[in-house]
C-alpha cells in the first residue's frame, strides 16, 4: 500500500474539479462535442444537448471554470475549444492508479 501514487494537493484538487465538471451528463456531452473538433466550435452549433440555450451557457461556464474549455467572442457568437491540460492531468493520475481487484 505504501507504493501507491500520492498526487499533491493541487493535482488532486484540479482532478476533482474536472471530475465534478464532467460528472454532469449535459456537460459531458457538450465537452465531447467540443473536444471532438480540431477547430473552435460556435456555441450556435452546440444546441443538440437537449436543453435550452441559457442552460447550455451555464454548463459551458462550468466547463470553463474547470479549465476544460476556453472561448472567444467572434462578432455575435462565442467559439469554444478544448484545453488539453486538465484532461491530461486526470489521465496521468488514473494511469498511475493501481488496477482494481476483481470483485468476489
Amino acid at each position: 500500500m505504501d507504493n501507491l501514487p500520492r498526487p499533491d494537493r493541487a493535482d488532486a484538487d484540479a482532478a476533482a474539479g474536472v471530475f465534478r465538471a464532467l460528472g454532469d451528463p449535459v456537460r459531458l456531452r457538450l465537452y465531447l462535442q467540443i473536444a471532438a473538433r480540431t477547430e473552435p466550435v460556435c456555441v450556435c452549433d452546440l444546441g443538440d444537448a437537449g436543453v435550452s440555450q441559457p442552460t447550455v451557457s451555464h454548463h459551458l461556464r462550468r466547463l470553463r471554470e474547470a479549465g476544460l474549455v476556453d472561448c472567444e467572442r467572434r462578432g455575435t457568437w462565442v467559439h469554444y475549444w478544448a484545453l488539453p491540460d486538465a484532461v491530461r492531468l486526470v489521465r496521468e493520475l488514473l494511469a498511475d492508479a493501481p488496477a482494481a481487484a476483481p470483485a468476489g
